[in-house]
């Protein structure tokens, strides 16, 4: 029960009262004076909870009244009156027509501003929302305002849905919640571009009528109308363009891509227009309100301030304008990245597309856009492309199966068919998580790598099988074939990509200490890589065997033709880019050791762990993986112990050895035939290296104190080591 006294105080303003049929049917008792002499009997420390309210309740509840963590206490901190849409029309806080032009631009760019910050993972309530205008556009009187207005509604309506289908945020990324505000339903999105480009054609007669005329006196104050009306013209061209091209992106077709390629080109040109022109808009008042919001005609930060959850305040902090221009030619040169993805047509080179596009550390509309573009509702890669079709694609890249080879007498088989169909129609639903996973942030990719391995790890297990079961069938029909390891050894492949990419991605992470270094980087050197280069060798011997069988078959062509084409092997690339990466690992793993043993390298004092502790930990999500078996912390000890050698090398004939492994990995790479950016960044960190390890074993600075930097900022995975 609580006090009558406290109903009387109501803040109507907020509207924290009690309702009325509360007030009306109960009969409220002041129970202060018995709930003080209960607490009494408590002694200091003693706490009386309900079953419902356990500590997890305690921790996660919030202390109210509190301005640090009640997120509602904020509105009575300020000094003025928070007013919404119609009482600011009513109270003549806001217009709603005869807006000048450096009013409507300077509400277009922040509301542009609050657009990106919803982006970045901030609350709609406190962004795009705190423009007062966007909450009911029917009562907006002004053409090019009410159109702005049902414009930013659509694109933050679309790229919301846009998010949700693809499923690849946290909460860190986005938040999709509109807190009940209409996002312009009523409106269709064929009606909001036709007004936009109403008021478009209208601008774009005005500034023609202001242009300046051959042989004219030039009166300022026509040029300065003339550089507004055409900075509003651009301002509202651009949400058109936006609006379409994310229009365009719900449609089905794949042409429809390309589509949305020409809009955001033509709406990246306007961008350093917009820019230049920044300044004929109003700016905010002060920055003063806490999350440093813009205070400015139209806009008012507090307005939602109640529909927040109760939790602890979080401020939106709304970005710049300079900043805004900026952010949206990024934005679109993500998009047109995005587009080029429909050129891809094999699998791996889809997954190769969608690596790349992650390691630039995408906004989650890009991310999005490329998984809902990649595979459409019909859940056809591109619309139009079965998924299974693609995997049976990449399998006669890979290793030329002879069940998919048009030429063996299993690709007529009808069990052959049913084993090699179970198997591929199994394979689908890991490789589009595996491609949705590159869809997230880097470090939840990370975690989601470490699960769908146990996917992968059954997909091998059934891989054997299948592949045992074609061999036998083989075998009757045509003795001289074989079929073994050819879906394990691709299974096998993806396998160890993802435990590569999970390792090598704690380094971008920063999430290895220095005294790890060296378990890491032996790990995918002595174990990784080299079942990397094994299975690759594997593969491209199986496709050399299957080429040949077809020559053989092939009648009627003249022998000496074939042997005067040169064929690129398909896989000659990654094997050559494994052999540069593992003798960059080897040659980092034997520069931690050797710098262990020169003392260099700093460790913690273990106390509740030790370094096995942490070692299994690093590789716990290996344990689910039969092939290739984990590397216990034991084995890895008695493989990796120098003792075993005659004599021990030192320290010195350790880094001799890391100098080798760098200058093999940069000949490898120095002979690639066209070099790609990974390419020339891995030569920055192995050139540096060779010498460095050089000067090391030579005994330079031996004896001094200073610990090594490892600088990360050349490549991502492998530091250049400094030694000052």
């Amino acid at each position: 029960m609580v006090m009558k006294s406290a109903v009387d105080d109501d803040d109507a303003g907020w509207g924290l009262g009690i309702p009325e049929k509360m007030k009306n049917n109960a009969n409220w008792v002041d129970i202060t004076h018995e709930f003080k002499g209960a607490c009494k009997e408590l002694n200091l420390g003693e706490l009386l909870h309900d079953k419902l309210f356990g500590l997890f309740e305690a921790m996660s509840a919030i202390e109210m009244m509190d301005p640090k963590m009640d997120a509602g206490m904020i509105g009575n901190q300020v000094n003025r009156k928070v007013l919404n849409f119609e009482q600011a029309i009513k109270e003549g806080a806001l217009k709603v027509k005869d807006l000048s032009l450096p009013e409507l631009i300077g509400i277009i760019d922040t509301s542009f501003c609050c657009l990106i910050t919803w982006l970045e993972g901030h609350s709609l309530a406190q962004t795009v929302f705190t423009c007062l205008y966007v909450h009911n556009p029917d009562l907006i009187e002004e053409p090019s305002l009410k159109a702005f207005a049902l414009g930013i509604l659509k694109v933050c309506d679309i790229a919301r849905e846009k998010v949700n289908k693809a499923a690849v945020f946290e909460e860190e990324d986005f938040q999709a919640m509109t807190y009940g505000f209409k996002m312009a339903n009523n409106v269709t999105d064929l009606r909001v571009t036709g007004m936009l480009k109403d008021v478009e054609d209208e601008l774009q007669r005005k500034v023609k009528s202001t242009r300046i005329r051959q042989g004219e006196q030039r009166d300022p104050e026509v040029e300065l109308e003339h550089q507004q009306f055409l900075a509003l013209f651009n301002r509202i061209k651009f949400t058109r363009l936006l609006l379409t091209a994310l229009i365009t992106f719900t449609k089905k077709e794949t042409s429809s891509v390309g589509e949305a390629q020409k809009l955001v080109v033509q709406a990246a040109d306007l961008l350093s227009a917009i820019q230049s022109s920044i300044q004929h808009g109003i700016q905010s008042q002060n920055d003063t309100t806490k999350g440093d919001h813009p205070i400015m005609m139209g806009f008012e930060p507090l307005v939602n301030q109640r529909l927040l959850p109760p939790t602890f305040p979080r401020y939106a902090k709304i970005i710049k304008r300079e900043d805004m221009v900026a952010y949206f030619g990024k934005l679109i040169e993500r998009i047109k990245t995005v587009c080029d993805v429909i050129n891809t047509t094999n699998l791996h080179g889809i997954l190769d597309f969608f690596c790349e596009f992650s390691e630039q550390s995408p906004c989650v509309l890009s991310r999005s856009l490329l998984q809902t573009t990649f595979l459409i509702d019909n859940r056809k890669v591109f619309g139009t492309h079965l998924m299974q079709d693609m995997i049976k694609d990449a399998l006669r890249y890979f290793v030329s199966p002879p069940v998919l080879s048009y030429k063996c007498c299993l690709f007529n088989n009808h069990q052959a068919k049913d084993y090699i169909d179970s198997f591929v129609t199994h394979c689908s639903r890991p490789f589009c998580s595996l491609i949705q996973i590159h869809g997230h942030n880097r470090a939840r990719q990370r975690d989601k790598l470490g699960h769908i391995l146990e996917e992968f790890a059954t997909l091998q297990d059934e891989a054997e099988k299948v592949d045992a079961a074609l061999h036998s069938l083989l075998m009757k029909l045509e003795p001289q074939r074989q079929h073994l390891a050819c879906l394990g050894t691709w299974i096998l492949y993806h396998n160890l990509r993802i435990m590569i990419q999970y390792l090598l991605s704690g380094f971008e992470l920063e999430l290895y200490s220095m005294h790890e270094y060296y378990y890491i980087y032996w790990y995918l050197s002595e174990f990784l890589y080299a079942w990397l280069m094994s299975t690759l060798s594997r593969a491209d011997s199986s496709q050399m065997a299957e080429e040949r069988l077809m020559e053989e078959q092939v009648k009627g062509r003249s022998s000496k033709k074939t042997k005067k084409k040169k064929k690129v092997r398909p896989l000659s690339k990654e094997i050559t880019m494994s052999q540069a990466y593992q003798n960059m690992c080897a040659g980092m793993y034997k520069t931690m050791v050797a710098l262990d043993m020169d003392g260099k390298v700093r460790k913690p004092q273990f106390e509740l762990d030790s370094e096995q502790v942490r070692y299994e930990h690093r590789f716990a999500p290996f344990n689910s993986v039969v092939t290739p078996p984990p590397v216990h912390y034991i084995q890895f000890k008695e493989m990796s112990d120098l003792k075993k050698y005659n004599p021990p090398p030192g320290s010195a004939d350790l880094y001799m050895a890391a100098s080798k492994h760098f200058q093999q990995a940069k000949l490898i790479l120095e002979n690639v035939p066209t070099p790609d950016p990974e390419v020339n960044r891995i030569l920055k960190v192995a050139k540096p290296n060779i010498v460095v390890t050089k000067l090391l074993a030579g005994g330079h600075k031996k004896d001094a104190k200073v610990l090594p930097e490892f600088d990360f900022s050349a490549h991502k995975y492998f530091p250049v080591v400094k030694i000052i």
